[in-house]
């Protein structure tokens, strides 16, 4: 593909409709607050309202299945604002400590190792398995039946002592004027349970023998508390990752200071400090290796399974777990600006955001409840007026009541997310936010820049024609290369040192990005770049020409010398093409996703990369700002684009395309503009974050499609007596819990 792009001008920036999510690049404080208490989205929508009334607060999301608040602020807005509001509306709140808050706790251990929900389940469950038994028995015409007294006795500490969170739910819904999972419980069951007191002081204890719904009221409740309790345990199991990415910080370093080892609260290690690493200890800081030789297992941060060796001069990350050296490490990052922290936040803003797909479902379950509680009434009137006693008429409602679940609608979206995000993030690929979650499951074209992505982006000199053996030139050449931080620029300086040349002082240093270097050593005027930057400079490269189109046919890149305004030679550099380079395109392919290939490298290297990985479509020679360019003209031709580079160069087309891809071993500015970070510089992780993706947005919609078509067919069975209310208090509590569990069936998605 050898077409010059035309020069395409960018659309303007759209307007979109105001949205929950929250924009983290807007003016503002962000604080995450950890919120107790809550038992569906309704009860995550009451304290959204209750953080929005707050005095400067822009914006808030509030998030049911990872339990915690995002709040976008003012400056001067006190955490202690948005704590107090939140418990002023009944539920719990707590600033969120991130790194420093290794194990969230959100129950304690009473007896036993158990925490108090699941022992008032256990009791709630034996003093219903008498009433079960009645139940059955009936069914099965065995004729055991319990005194109405007895049921009453059993049936009042479910009620009241196991049923009080749903009683305590609803007043607190109630009086912030919104309906909740716990309105609906409270009220079903209130209704079994008095009509059948009821019946035993009006009918009295015989007269009243077989018509009572003790147990159904008890079941509902003990199902309730049964389904809660697999839900959280489900979503504990779905945001797994998180939890496993913060154990991988150390409490403590050892840290040399002033010839003492020392050891300090991991929060008092500053850049620069000396900090020793003994065999089998965790690293627990970003930094430098400078004594020592070990391994390290990075494959909770990265996904590769095998060790990396380590050395002095070699980079180690917080959080791996060192081999069998001892190891001395100087601090490069601390704190927050550590990799492991800028992990952990990039997860987590993944998972606390919303689909926009959950506008919709955010406002279904604002009228779920009082929709619920309107059909349960018309259920009632209908059998009262079709000719039904009060008694079937009341059972048909109080099976719409339990039946009904705001919470499998609630946590359809969030429960995927926060799973596909951390199974993604084990693999080393990491999903910055849940937008671009969305645009990955529908890209149609990626485009690979080549340097660094497709190839090592270690390139070596192989060839030099010209001035070989001259070795003064050579140093003078190094000295200008080593002032440049480009790949081939540092391959000529590593060329020069192997052969024992140390690089001379350069003056007058001058780099043009795409293009070359320019400089003055020893008084001698240097221009070293590619040959259109030759005779830019005034000087005539065509000696060279037909020995750099040979090299360059071979898949070398040719950089051109001259001095004194004199060309004097060439040097042939080869960049090793990534082994697993040409699975991933192949990848690509299977998935129905076209890859492409652009570089600024010269066209002949190109096609020969684009020839050897297995894409068709390429373009070489291209300048930094005609990456965009590129980009937008695939954009504009209505295809989805996603972009994977590793460089500065790289990053507005990374930003521009509709998901930018960057590889976790280029610079920083990448990591920050792309939407997805590739944590280990392994091509076969773009096409398994697309797949990530697809299977993720694909579990989304299978979630809600489930959910919806729970209530809509359970609804109508209930208001047409064809559910028992113990029945469709099971079905209710079974409904979250299978929604949950379909999502962590993303567990076993795996990088093929």
């Amino acid at each position: 593909m050898n077409e010059q792009a035309e020069i395409c001008e960018l659309p303007p920036e759209e307007e979109v409709a105001p949205r929950r999510n929250l924009d983290r690049s807007e003016p503002g404080q962000m604080i995450r607050l950890d919120i107790t208490g809550m038992t569906c989205t309704s009860c995550a929508a009451t304290v959204t309202r209750a953080l929005e009334a707050v005095p400067g607060v822009i914006a808030a999301d509030v998030n049911a299945a990872t339990d915690r608040a995002d709040v976008k602020v003012a400056e001067g807005v006190a955490p202690e604002a948005l704590v107090k509001a939140v418990e002023e509306t009944g539920y719990g709140a707590r600033l969120h400590h991130g790194l420093s808050q290794k194990e969230p706790q959100t129950e304690t251990s009473v007896l036993g190792g158990l925490d108090w929900n699941s022992l008032v389940f256990i009791g709630a469950a034996l003093l219903s398995l008498p009433l079960l038994a009645q139940m059955f028995s009936v069914w099965l015409g065995l004729g055991f039946h319990l005194s109405p007294w007895t049921e009453w006795v059993l049936a009042t500490p479910i009620q009241f002592i196991a049923g009080a969170r749903y009683y305590k739910g609803a007043w607190k819904a109630l009086q912030h004027g919104s309906g909740n999972m716990d309105v609906l419980v409270a009220l079903g069951t209130s209704a079994a349970y008095f009509y059948s007191l009821y019946l035993i002081f009006k009918l009295g204890a015989q007269g009243a023998s077989g018509h009572l719904y003790f147990e159904a009221s008890a079941i509902v409740i003990t199902l309730v508390l049964l389904g809660k309790l697999l839900e959280q345990r489900a979503k504990r199991s779905a945001s797994a990752a998180i939890r496993a990415l913060m154990e991988l910080r150390p409490e403590t370093a050892r840290v040399i200071r002033d010839g003492k080892t020392l050891e300090l609260p991991i929060d008092q290690v500053v850049k620069g400090d000396v900090v020793l690493v003994r065999p089998g200890e965790r690293i627990a800081v970003d930094g430098e290796v400078i004594e020592g030789h070990s391994q390290a297992d990075e494959s909770l941060l990265t996904g590769e399974s095998l060790p990396v060796a380590k050395q002095p001069g070699d980079p180690v990350t917080g959080g791996s777990i060192n081999g069998t050296g001892r190891l001395k490490i100087r601090a490069t990052r601390v704190g927050e600006d550590a990799t492991l922290a800028k992990i952990i936040q990039l997860v987590e803003n993944a998972q606390s955001g919303k689909a926009p797909v959950q506008k919709l479902v955010d406002k279904v379950s604002a009228v779920f409840v009082p929709t619920v509680m309107g059909i349960a009434a018309l259920a009632l009137i209908g059998w009262l007026l079709a000719g039904a006693g009060f008694e079937q008429a009341l059972v048909a409602a109080v099976s719409v009541l339990v039946i009904a679940c705001p919470c499998a609608l609630g946590l359809a979206t969030p429960t995927a997310i926060v799973t596909g995000t951390g199974v993604a993030a084990r693999a080393g690929i990491l999903i910055k936010d849940v937008e671009a979650l969305e645009r990955a499951h529908a890209v149609d074209t990626v485009i690979f820049d080549k340097t660094g992505t497709l190839t090592e982006g270690q390139p070596k000199v192989l060839q030099v024609l010209g001035f070989e053996g001259n070795e003064a030139v050579l140093a003078r050449i190094a000295g200008v290369q080593a002032a440049s931080e480009h790949p081939l620029a540092q391959a000529v300086v590593e060329y020069a040192q192997n052969r024992g040349v140390a690089p001379k002082e350069v003056n007058q240093f001058e780099s043009v990005t795409g293009a070359g270097v320019r400089g003055v050593v020893d008084g001698h005027s240097l221009v070293i770049g590619n040959r259109d930057f030759l005779e830019r400079n005034g000087i005539d490269p065509s000696v060279w020409t037909a020995q750099a189109l040979q090299l360059e046919s071979q898949g070398k890149t040719v950089i051109f010398v001259a001095e004194d305004d004199r060309a004097l030679g060439i040097m042939a550099i080869a960049d090793p093409l990534r082994e697993t380079a040409p699975m991933a395109v192949a990848r690509l392919k299977a998935m129905g996703i076209e890859p492409r290939l652009l570089s600024g490298d010269a066209p002949q290297v190109v096609e020969a990369v684009a020839k050897q990985v297995g894409i068709a479509h390429y373009r070489g020679g291209v300048k930094p700002e005609e990456k965009s360019q590129w980009v937008q003209e695939l954009l504009d031709q209505g295809r989805r684009v996603a972009m994977v580079g590793d460089g500065i160069n790289d990053a507005p087309a990374l930003a521009l395309a509709d998901v930018g891809i960057a590889m976790g071993s280029g610079t920083d500015v990448a990591m920050e503009t792309a939407g997805i970070t590739l944590m280990r510089p392994d091509p076969r992780l773009v096409p398994a974050a697309l797949d990530v993706a697809k299977a993720t947005w694909r579990k989304i919609w299978q979630n809600l499609f489930w959910a919806f078509i729970y209530n809509v067919i359970g609804l109508p069975l209930a208001a047409f007596g064809l559910l028992s209310p113990a029945f469709a208090g099971a079905a209710m509590a079974m409904s979250s819990v299978s929604v949950v569990t379909s999502s962590l069936l993303l567990k076993r998605w795996s990088v093929k």
